[in-house]
């Protein structure tokens, strides 16, 4: 006969799991306000601007915002000297080597 399973001890670990992504969540955005020196900004401007951003709908300006953080992360990993360029999905390299053109 199996041994039953402790769901209460799962839940648990999972609970603490979740708990730590939470914090580590809240400590990249920190880290991100930082590094795009909005931490110059007051709490007060920052978070509407983000309201402002959580209620935009428009596609094209979502896409726009989306392409210069795409940018920034670019630049800081080329900065840091990783060599490891991101690309975008439809242009990475498929199982096989060989490249989309």
């Amino acid at each position: 006969m199996r041994k039953p399973r402790d769901i209460d001890a799962e839940l648990k670990v999972l609970a603490e799991k979740a708990k730590l992504l939470k914090e580590r969540r809240v400590q990249q955005l920190g880290e991100l306000v930082i590094a795009t020196a909005a931490d110059s900004i007051d709490a007060e401007t920052l978070a509407g601007a983000l309201l402002v951003i959580a209620e935009t709908k428009d596609p094209a300006k979502m896409e726009a915002w989306r392409k210069r953080g795409e940018a920034f992360f670019q630049h800081k990993s080329n900065k840091a000297g990783k060599g490891d360029q991101r690309q975008p999905d439809s242009a990475r390299e498929t199982d096989s080597g060989a490249t989309s053109a």
